[in-house]
C-alpha cells in the first residue's frame, strides 16, 4: 500500500509533463515561472556585478593580462573605497561645518590673507603653491578657530577635528586588519593542480555567453590561464645550476644595496642645498630649486624602479617570488626617501624658528627641553605683538581702560608662526607633484612611446616591436609601491590638510581610468604571464607597515608637541589632547570624568595590552594548527581518489 501511495502521488506529480490529466496546465505554469525565477536571478547578479566600480574593465585587463595586473587595479579601487570614507568623515564633520557654521573669511587674523601678501594672493603660481587664499581656507589646519563651539548646533569643532584625526587611523588600523583577515581565510590552504591542465581543457568555457564581446574576454582569459599554468609547471620542473645562481643573486642584491646608497646620498645632497637656498631666501631663486626636493624623490621613485628591474633579470627567481623582492627594494627606496623627506621638513621648520615634533625629538637627544625652547619662541611673538599693540594706543596700554578697543583689520594684525599650516602644505605639495609625475609619466612613457613603435615600425632599421624600445609592460611593483606610500603620505599629512582624502580620491579615480587606458592601449603583456596570489595580503602588509610608520608622527605630535597659540583648533592649549578633558569637564558627569580617569590609568592600559598579544598570539598558533590539518586532509583526500582511479 505504501508503494501504491507513492507511485501515486508520483503519477500526480508529474503527469502534466506528459501533456496529460489535470495537472498539465499548472505543471506548465509552474515550468514558466521557474524560468522566469531563473532568468531573474541571472539578471540580478548580473546587475550587481556591473554596480561593483570597474568591475567589467578589471575582467577585460585580467583576460588579456593575467591575474598579477588585475590585483594591481583591485587593490587601488580598494584603496578608493578607503578614501572615499576618509573624506566623508573629514568633508562632513570637519570642513562643511566649519564653512557654514564657523566664523567667516576675514572676521580672524588667522581667517585672513595678511596685508603683504594680498597683491598676489590669486595668483595662478600662488594657488598652485597652495598659498595665499588656498592657504587660509578650511583646506588647511590654521583656518579652523578655537572656540569650543560653533554655529546654532553649538558644533564642538575642536572635539570633532580631535576624534576625526584619530578616527581615520583607527578606522583605517581596522579595515587593513579585517581585509588581511579575510583574505587568509580565503586562500583556503593551497593549490590543488591534479589534473590542471585537463581541467582547463574541458571545463573552462562557459556556454551560456551569447555576447561577441564576452566570448572574446573569455577566450583571451582561457588562453591567459593556460599562459600561467604552463609556467608554473616549468617552474616546478626547473632545474638550475646552483652555485652560479647564488652567486647571481648575491650581485643582484650587491647591486641593489649600491643603488639604495646613491639614492640615498643624492636627497642628502638635495636637502642640504634646500637648507642653503632657505638660508639665503628662496625668493631669489628660481622655480627648480624651490622644489628641488620634490622633483628629485619624484624622478628617483620613477627610475629606480626600472634599475630594479634589469638587476632582478639576474636572479633567476620564479616571477611571483622576483615580484616580492621587486617590491622589498622599492618598499626601501621609497621609505628612506619618505623619511629623509621628512627630515628635510624638519631641518625646513627650524630654520624658520618654528618647533616640529623630529627637532624636538633631535634636541631631546641633546638634553634640552623642548617644551621652554618653543615657549621661549612663543614669548618673542607675544612680545612682538605686545610691541605693536602698544603702537596702538601711543606707547602705553592702560591696565583699567574703559576706552572702547580700536578697530583694526584683521590682515594688519600680526600673526604667530603656524607649522601645522606649512606641514600640510609640503604634504600637499608633494602629493600633487607625484600625481603630476605618474600622468607625464603614462603619457610620455608609456603612450608616447607606443606611437612611435607603432608607426616608425615600418621605416625603420630593425623591428621596433620586437627589438629596442619594443612595447612597455605593465610595471606593477613600482605602481604598487607608488600607490602604497602616497596613501602613507595621505596618513601623515591629513591631520595638517584636511583637503588631502578629496585630493587623492581625485587622484585614484582619474588614475583609475587614465591606467585602465594606458594598460589596454599601450602596454603588451609580460614575457612570462603568471598567477597572482589568490590574496593580496603581501600587498596589505606593506601597507599596514606604511600606515604604523605613518601614523607614529601624528601620533607624537598629537600627545607630545604644544600646538601653535595663534592658529588652528587648539590653540591656547598646551596638548591637542587636552580637548578630551575640556569636554569630560563641561559636557559629562563628574563621575563619567572619574572613571575615564581610571580607565585610562597606564596601571590598567598595560596588563590589557598584555592580554591582547597572548590573545593574539594564541588564535594566530590554534589558526596554524587549523591550517596544517586541513592540508593533512586534503593530502589524504587526494590520495584516496587516486587509488580508486588506479583500481
Amino acid at each position: 500500500l505504501s508503494f501504491s501511495r507513492e507511485a501515486q502521488l508520483f503519477v500526480e506529480k508529474f503527469e502534466g509533463a506528459l501533456g496529460k490529466g489535470k495537472g498539465k496546465k499548472f505543471y506548465a505554469y509552474k515550468v514558466m515561472m521557474t524560468k522566469k525565477w531563473m532568468k531573474f536571478q541571472r539578471d540580478f547578479e548580473n546587475f550587481k556585478t556591473a554596480c561593483i566600480p570597474w568591475e567589467m574593465k578589471i575582467k577585460e585587463i585580467e583576460s588579456h593580462f593575467g591575474s598579477s595586473v588585475a590585483s594591481y587595479f583591485i587593490f587601488l579601487r580598494w584603496m578608493y573605497g578607503i578614501n572615499m570614507i576618509l573624506f566623508g568623515l573629514t568633508f562632513g564633520l570637519v570642513m562643511v561645518p566649519e564653512a557654514l557654521m564657523g566664523k567667516p573669511y576675514g572676521s580672524l587674523p588667522r581667517k585672513t590673507v595678511p596685508r603683504a601678501e594680498e597683491a598676489t594672493a590669486m595668483n595662478f603660481a600662488t594657488l598652485w603653491d597652495f598659498s595665499g587664499f588656498a592657504q587660509y581656507s578650511v583646506l588647511f589646519y590654521g583656518y579652523y578657530n578655537n572656540q569650543r563651539t560653533i554655529g546654532w548646533l553649538k558644533f564642538r569643532m575642536p572635539l570633532s577635528y580631535f576624534l576625526v584625526g584619530v578616527g581615520t587611523i583607527g578606522y583605517s588600523f581596522m579595515i587593513v586588519i579585517r581585509t588581511m583577515a579575510r583574505n587568509a581565510n580565503e586562500d583556503g590552504g593551497g593549490d590543488d593542480t591534479s589534473f590542471n591542465f585537463s581541467w582547463k581543457m574541458f571545463t573552462s568555457w562557459d556556454y551560456l555567453i551569447g555576447n561577441p564581446e564576452t566570448a572574446d574576454n573569455k577566450f583571451a582569459s582561457i588562453t591567459t590561464s593556460f599562459k600561467e599554468a604552463i609556467v608554473e609547471e616549468q617552474e616546478s620542473r626547473k632545474e638550475e645550476n646552483i652555485h652560479l645562481t647564488r652567486f647571481l643573486r648575491v650581485l643582484a642584491n650587491f647591486l641593489a644595496l649600491c643603488t639604495l646608497a646613491g639614492s640615498g646620498y643624492l636627497i642628502f645632497f638635495v636637502v642640504r642645498r634646500s637648507q642653503k637656498f632657505a638660508l639665503e631666501g628662496l625668493e631669489n631663486y628660481g622655480w627648480w630649486e624651490r622644489n628641488e626636493v620634490n622633483m628629485v624623490m619624484s624622478l628617483l621613485g620613477m627610475f629606480c624602479p626600472t634599475l630594479f628591474d634589469v638587476i632582478s633579470s639576474l636572479e633567476n627567481y620564479h616571477p611571483r617570488i622576483a615580484l616580492r623582492w621587486q617590491l622589498g627594494r622599492i618598499f626601501a627606496l621609497f621609505l628612506g626617501n619618505l623619511y629623509t623627506f621628512i627630515i628635510a621638513l624638519m631641518d625646513e621648520i627650524n630654520l624658520k624658528a618654528s618647533s616640529l615634533f623630529a627637532f624636538i625629538i633631535f634636541n631631546r637627544h641633546l638634553g634640552k627641553d623642548e617644551d621652554f625652547q618653543q615657549l621661549e619662541e612663543e614669548k618673542i611673538v607675544k612680545y612682538n605683538m605686545t610691541i605693536w599693540e602698544a603702537s596702538l594706543y601711543n606707547g602705553t596700554i592702560p591696565e583699567n581702560s574703559t576706552a572702547p578697543p580700536i578697530q583694526v583689520d584683521p590682515a594688519d594684525v600680526p600673526r604667530g608662526p603656524c607649522w601645522e599650516t606649512m606641514v600640510g602644505q609640503e604634504f600637499v605639495r608633494l602629493t600633487v607633484s607625484d600625481t603630476m609625475t605618474t600622468y607625464i609619466t603614462i603619457l610620455i612613457g608609456d603612450f608616447l612611446r607606443a606611437v612611435f613603435v607603432r608607426f616608425f615600425n615600418y621605416c625603420w632599421c630593425w623591428d621596433l616591436e620586437y627589438g629596442f624600445p619594443s612595447y612597455s609592460e605593465f610595471d606593477i611593483s613600482g605602481n604598487v609601491l607608488g600607490l602604497i606610500f602616497n596613501q602613507g603620505m595621505i596618513w601623515m599629512g591629513s591631520f595638517y590638510a584636511p583637503c588631502l582624502p578629496a585630493i587623492n580620491v581625485f587622484r585614484l579615480h582619474t588614475s583609475m581610468y587614465l591606467q585602465c587606458w594606458a594598460v589596454m592601449c599601450c602596454n603588451v603583456p609580460q614575457e612570462r604571464v603568471f598567477k597572482a596570489s589568490r590574496s593580496n595580503n603581501f600587498y596589505m602588509a606593506m601597507l599596514l607597515f606604511i600606515l604604523f610608520l605613518s601614523t607614529l608622527p601624528a601620533v607624537y605630535t598629537i600627545v607630545s608637541i604644544p600646538p601653535s597659540f595663534d592658529c588652528g583648533p587648539f590653540s591656547g592649549k598646551t596638548r591637542m589632547f587636552e580637548v578630551i578633558s575640556e569636554t569630560l569637564e563641561h559636557d559629562f558627569p563628574s563621575w563619567f570624568g572619574k572613571v575615564f580617569g581610571y580607565a585610562s590609568n597606564p596601571g590598567l592600559i598595560l596588563p590589557f595590552i598584555l592580554l591582547m598579544v597572548l590573545s593574539i598570539y594564541y588564535l594566530n598558533a590554534t589558526s596554524k594548527s587549523y591550517k596544517e590539518a586541513n592540508l593533512e586532509l586534503k593530502k589524504k583526500l587526494q590520495s584516496v581518489r587516486n587509488r580508486k582511479l588506479l583500481i
